[in-house]
C-alpha cells in the first residue's frame, strides 16, 4: 500500500511541475509572435535626423522614433575597425564577428548558424524582404556561408538548395537559375499584380523576383510601374508569415539607401531612408502588438552630412542645393564628388549637379566610415536594447526572444 502513496505522489509532483512548466513559459516568459528585424544599410543617428528633417522639418519626428528602446552599436569586424557590409550583416546574423569579406564563416573558417536557421529550426517561418538584390551580401549573410562575398550566383543556389527562408521578396532575378527553381518547386512572382493575388495560405517557399539586379529608387516611377515599393513588400511578408501558428521571423534589408549613398546622391540617399521608415510604420500596423520589431544599421557609409543652420522647418529642397551664402548644404567624406570645392561649386551647372553636395576626398564610391550605427527597438523581449552594445547582441536578443 506505501508504495502505490509513494507513485501516486510521485504522479502528483509531475503533473504539478508540467503545469509550473506551462504556466511559465506561457504567462510569466511571454516571447512575441513575430520578429521583424530591419537592417538600414547605413542608418545612423546623423542619418536619421537629417531624414526627419528632409521629410518634415525639425520637429518631424519618425517611426523610428516611436520604438521604446535604443542603443548605439560597437560594430568593428574581426580584423577591421570599420566593416564592410559582409562582415556587420554577418555579425547581426550570426552573434559572431567575422573578418571583413566573408559571410557567416568564423575565423576558424567553420560555418556560423544564422538567426534564420535557428528560427527555421524553432518551427518559426522565415522571410526576407530587400529593395537591393536578394544576393548581395547583407542579405546573404543571413542564409549562405561563403568565404568571399562577391558570388551571387552561389548565394542565388543557396537560397534555393537550402529551406531555411520560406519567403524571399527583392531583387536579383539574373542571379537564379529557372531550371533549378523549378526543380525545386519553389513559386515565382515578378511583379505587383503577380504578389497581391497570393493567398495568404501560400505554402512555403515563394520567392519574388522584381528586378534583375537591384529594384529601382523611389523616384524613378516610370521604372517602378510593376514593382511593389519596400513597404508594399514588408505588408505582403507579414500577411503570408503571420499566418503560422508557432510565428515567424522577417528579415528587411534597405539596400537602396547605401547604393545612393555610394555615389553622393544626398536627396536619394534621405528619400530611400525615408521609405525605410515608411515600412517600419507599415510593419507596426500590420504585426499588430505581439510583434517586436528592431531597426538598425550595419555600418556607416559616405560621412554625408548636412551642414549649417536650416531653419527649424525647413524640409525637402529647403536643406538641398546651396544655402543663402552660396554654400552646399549637403557634403560629404568620401565617394565620386570628390574634388568639387568653392570655385566649381559656384561654376555649377544643371550638367554638373555634384559641384553641390562636394565630397572632401575623392573615391569611386563612398567609403565605410567608422561611426556607430544606432537601433532602435521595440516589444517583448527587447528591453537588453539599451545604452551601447556589441552589434553581436542584436542577435542575442532575437536568438533569446524565439
Amino acid at each position: 500500500m506505501k508504495w502505490r502513496n509513494q507513485i501516486l505522489a510521485l504522479i502528483c509532483l509531475l503533473a504539478f511541475a508540467a503545469l509550473g512548466v506551462l504556466y511559465f513559459q506561457n504567462w510569466v516568459v511571454q516571447k512575441p509572435f513575430g520578429i521583424i528585424l530591419f537592417v538600414g544599410e547605413g542608418l545612423t543617428a546623423q542619418r536619421m535626423a537629417a531624414t526627419r528633417v528632409y521629410i518634415g522639418g525639425a520637429d518631424n519626428p519618425l517611426a523610428m522614433d516611436g520604438l521604446e528602446f535604443s542603443a548605439r552599436l560597437r560594430n568593428h569586424s574581426a580584423d577591421f575597425a570599420v566593416p564592410d557590409s559582409a562582415a556587420a550583416a554577418s555579425a547581426l546574423a550570426t552573434g559572431t564577428r567575422v573578418k571583413n569579406g566573408t559571410i557567416a564563416i568564423a575565423e576558424s573558417g567553420a560555418s556560423l548558424q544564422t538567426i534564420l536557421e535557428i528560427a527555421h529550426k524553432e518551427g518559426r517561418v522565415t522571410g526576407i524582404v530587400t529593395d537591393g538584390a536578394l544576393t548581395n551580401p547583407t542579405v546573404a549573410a543571413f542564409y549562405a556561408h561563403a568565404s568571399t562575398a562577391k558570388q551571387p550566383q552561389q548565394f542565388a543556389t543557396a537560397m534555393i538548395d537550402q529551406s531555411a527562408v520560406d519567403i524571399a521578396f527583392g531583387g536579383g532575378a539574373a542571379d537564379f537559375d529557372k531550371a533549378k527553381l523549378d526543380q525545386a518547386h519553389v513559386r515565382v512572382v515578378r511583379n505587383s499584380p503577380e504578389l497581391e493575388q497570393i493567398s495568404e495560405w501560400q505554402q512555403p517557399r515563394l520567392l519574388g523576383l522584381f528586378a534583375a539586379n537591384d529594384l529601382p529608387f523611389t523616384d524613378e516611377v516610370a521604372a517602378r510601374t510593376d514593382q511593389p515599393s519596400l513597404a508594399d513588400m514588408v505588408r505582403r511578408a507579414i500577411e503570408l508569415l503571420q499566418v503560422n501558428r508557432r510565428g515567424y521571423v522577417l528579415v528587411v534589408n534597405a539596400h537602396l539607401m547605401a547604393s545612393a549613398a555610394w555615389q553622393n546622391l544626398g536627396e536619394r540617399t534621405l528619400r530611400e531612408t525615408a521609405e525605410l521608415d515608411r515600412a517600419v510604420q507599415i510593419s507596426r500596423e500590420y504585426a499588430g502588438r505581439n510583434t517586436a520589431i528592431i531597426v538598425c544599421g550595419d555600418a556607416a557609409i559616405g560621412g554625408m552630412n548636412v551642414n549649417g543652420y536650416p531653419f527649424r522647418y525647413d524640409s525637402g529642397v529647403a536643406i538641398l542645393g546651396l544655402n543663402s551664402a552660396g554654400q552646399p548644404w549637403v557634403t560629404w567624406a568620401t565617394g565620386p564628388n570628390g574634388g568639387k570645392t568653392g570655385a566649381s561649386v559656384e561654376s555649377s551647372s544643371a550638367r554638373d549637379l555634384s559641384a553641390l553636395e562636394p565630397a572632401a576626398v575623392q573615391a569611386p564610391s563612398a567609403l565605410n566610415s567608422l561611426e556607430d550605427p544606432i537601433a532602435n527597438a521595440d516589444g517583448l523581449r527587447m528591453e537588453k536594447l539599451r545604452g551601447t552594445i556589441d552589434n553581436t547582441q542584436v542577435f542575442e536578443i532575437i536568438r533569446d526572444a524565439l
